[in-house]
């Protein structure tokens, strides 16, 4: 799907910030917390993945999104996970803030739990693909034109698009249908090069972007 997370290439968000030199990793400790406990519910508590994370991410709303800052992402993608498993109900984080700030609120009864009947098949993410890589080093691709209703690692700014392969890499699970449990589906993955005039115009400053891209999101160029 498309979603706010697909930010590549969109104008109006001002330049990127250069990281300062020796930051610490959290500005505030509420940063750290939150980065805990969203590890713990993506496997432990609520038995999702990481892809499943990254689709959370996606799955917030814009203002939301864009609002709430990194970390609030994360804990907003740690409240979907967990009611996408059903351990909480929806609305149960904000009932239980408002109760917590004097409100006369009831919370939502607790749900009984669906966590997804996965396991997966090999540790890590990669994996290893009978079939040899369909394309080469060298080989001029086309990329396809998709606007699936479920995630995809395809962005939208490098959508029918034409670059040249540059390296094949180790096959990977796909996150298209991981995300959403619906099989590992590896693939080979390769390096794949654009222009960024051919991806922005002829105004675009000129350099070259690097792109690591599934197999099935390229077709051979006609």
């Amino acid at each position: 799907m498309d979603s706010i997370a697909d930010m590549g290439g969109m104008q109006g968000f001002g330049p990127v910030p250069v990281p300062v030199a020796d930051e610490p990793p959290f500005a505030e400790t509420w940063e750290g917390r939150a980065f805990a406990l969203t590890v713990l519910t993506m496997g432990r508590i609520s038995g999702q993945n990481l892809d499943a994370f990254r689709h959370a991410l996606g799955r917030q709303h814009p203002l939301d999104y864009l609002s709430d800052g990194y970390y609030g992402r994360w804990l907003n993608a740690a409240e979907l996970m967990l009611t996408d498993s059903r351990i909480l109900a929806p609305g149960a984080v904000d009932a239980r803030v408002r109760r917590n700030l004097g409100e006369d609120v009831t919370e939502p009864a607790l749900p009984e739990p669906r966590r997804p009947d996965y396991a997966p098949t090999a540790a890590g993410s990669l994996r290893e693909v009978d079939d040899p890589p369909r394309f080469a080093v060298g080989d001029t691709v086309g990329t396809r034109d998709m606007h699936p209703t479920g995630p995809t690692k395809l962005p939208r700014y490098l959508r029918r698009r034409t670059g040249t392969v540059t390296a094949i890499r180790p096959a990977h699970v796909l996150p298209d249908t991981h995300a959403v449990f619906e099989g590992e589906n590896a693939q080979h993955v390769y390096t794949v090069s654009f222009r960024s005039r051919d991806l922005w115009g002829p105004d675009a400053e000129d350099f070259t972007l690097h792109a690591e891209l599934f197999e099935s999101y390229l077709e051979p160029d006609s």
